[in-house]
């Protein structure tokens, strides 16, 4: 079964990060929610990262505010697909994180979502695309997701 890791920078980030998780469910897809960050617990991210691939994952979802570099440097450290959800926080209300997360430099690629609940729903939604790659039983719950008018069913 795919195995999805939603990692968040601050356990304050937890109710959008979450958005994700009906979503992720309804794909049938295995996931772990995480807090590290990038600024205070640098070294637990960069061990999770370099490890992330062994430990059975095969995308990660990160999400974070302000500077948001959680994504960035995750996918320095692994060749999974990161994607990058930036969170509404501080002055700019989302605006900073999106600009960090979609201005990576060249070989460092992070797929860049929507700020906030939307873009957790979209990174959920995304990482089953990825996996559809993969798994035949992800590309029938796209399949029906997208006939349901891209709505899960309740």
């Amino acid at each position: 079964m795919a195995k999805v890791a939603i990692v968040m920078g601050s356990e304050s980030d937890r109710p959008i990060a979450e958005e994700a998780l009906p979503y992720l469910k309804y794909f049938n897809l295995k996931y772990e929610v995480l807090v590290m960050s990038a600024h205070r617990t640098p070294g637990k991210v960069r061990e999770f990262a370099a490890q992330a691939k062994e430990h059975g994952y095969e995308v990660i979802i990160a999400c974070a505010g302000l500077a948001a570099h959680l994504p960035g440097v995750i996918a320095s450290y692994t060749t999974l697909p990161v994607i990058g959800v930036p969170l509404a926080a501080g002055s700019l209300q989302g605006q900073d994180a999106l600009f960090s997360i979609v201005q990576m430099p060249a070989g460092v690629p992070v797929a860049g979502m929507a700020i906030g609940k939307a873009g957790a729903r979209n990174a959920a939604i995304f990482a089953a695309q990825i996996l559809a790659l993969k798994y035949h039983d992800v590309m029938e719950k796209l399949v029906q997701f997208k006939q349901n008018e891209c709505r899960i069913p309740l």
